[in-house]
């Protein structure tokens, strides 16, 4: 329990930015404001969209504010509060088949752009399946990369994992295709594929994910497919358009946000979701092997408008 209750701990320490940007500005407005008008609600939107809420999603929240001020009949600022609270926390949630991949027979495939955590995510990922007790083969797909498959064989000796790797600069489809043949036959219950992050146009790099699904659906058909893309959450509104244009060459199925210790973007989760419909999964809160965690929509809302004195005692029941 201990454990589980350092890490909320650690999300709070994390967050401790966006807080800033967000919770005690909105705190501000309830505190200085006599009466719910035009201002008081603009004031809103500013805290709201500084936070990289986005503007979609502030303007979404806003207006059933609104709604639910005026359906209510509530005339003091600080009522409020936690309707405010209650209504962004409603732009997340997670499918109750959100990690249904965890429990079969699977291969996850890991995207996204160079510089975001993609290949020490896909290490974190298989520590973390290991230790439940799966069977966990992964794929060094990430040849481009100046030292990608070096640092993913170090992730996978500390974990204890099988990789499957061959030399910088080898065809990535293949890697996959080998891997492919090893999960199968060893009998793997994840095979999770680090992917490349950048190759010599955005066109060349949307056509070999295109080139490794096709593999993957016709080597192993039967299995459980995830696509995971990883993002940076210290880049706010940009991690949007990664998404969507990593969306045109790939189904993703859910989002890893890495770098959130320290960042003023988290509300970049909340957009993320709100904006695009698909959940963040996980979230990494530092370097260590157990800092990559399942992300809880309710854990992320109360440790942004959480105080430290607040937050003291809390203890993060979630299952990780």
């Amino acid at each position: 329990m201990e454990e589980k209750k350092s890490f909320f701990r650690k999300l709070m320490d994390g967050l401790a930015k966006t807080r800033d940007n967000i919770a005690d500005g909105i705190d501000s407005i309830f505190s200085g404001f006599s009466g719910i008008d035009d201002e008081f609600y603009e004031e809103i939107e500013e805290i709201l969209i500084m936070g990289d809420l986005g503007v979609d999603t502030t303007m979404t929240v806003l207006d059933n504010l609104k709604e639910q001020v005026k359906e209510k009949h509530i005339r003091d600022p600080e009522e409020c509060r936690q309707l405010l609270i209650d209504l962004i926390r409603g732009q997340m949630s997670l499918p109750e088949t959100a990690y249904e991949f965890e429990n079969r027979k699977s291969v996850v495939l890991v995207i996204g752009v160079n510089g975001v955590g993609k290949t020490t995510s896909v290490g974190k990922l298989a520590a973390g399946w290991k230790a439940q007790g799966k069977k966990v083969i992964v794929a060094a797909g990430d040849t481009f990369r100046a030292g990608a498959i070096e640092q993913l064989e170090e992730w996978c000796r500390r974990a204890g994992v099988d990789i499957v790797a061959q030399q910088e600069g080898s065809d990535p489809a293949a890697v996959i295709y080998d891997a492919l043949a090893a999960a199968k036959s060893r009998n793997a219950d994840i095979l999770v594929c680090d992917t490349a992050g950048r190759l010599h146009n955005k066109k060349n790099l949307m056509e070999e994910l295109g080139k490794i699904n096709r593999i993957i659906q016709r080597e192993y058909p039967e299995a459980y497919r995830e696509t995971l893309i990883v993002v940076d959450g210290t880049i706010g509104q940009n991690a949007l358009a990664q998404v969507r244009q990593f969306r045109d060459a790939a189904d993703i199925s859910g989002i890893i946000l890495t770098k959130l210790d320290g960042t003023a973007k988290g509300g970049i989760a909340i957009a993320i979701q709100a904006e695009l419909g698909v959940p963040v999964k996980y979230i990494g809160l530092g370097e260590q092997i157990d800092d990559l965690q399942k992300f809880d929509p309710d854990e992320y809302v109360n440790a942004i408008f959480t105080t430290k004195e607040d937050g003291k005692d809390h203890v993060d029941t979630r299952e990780v």
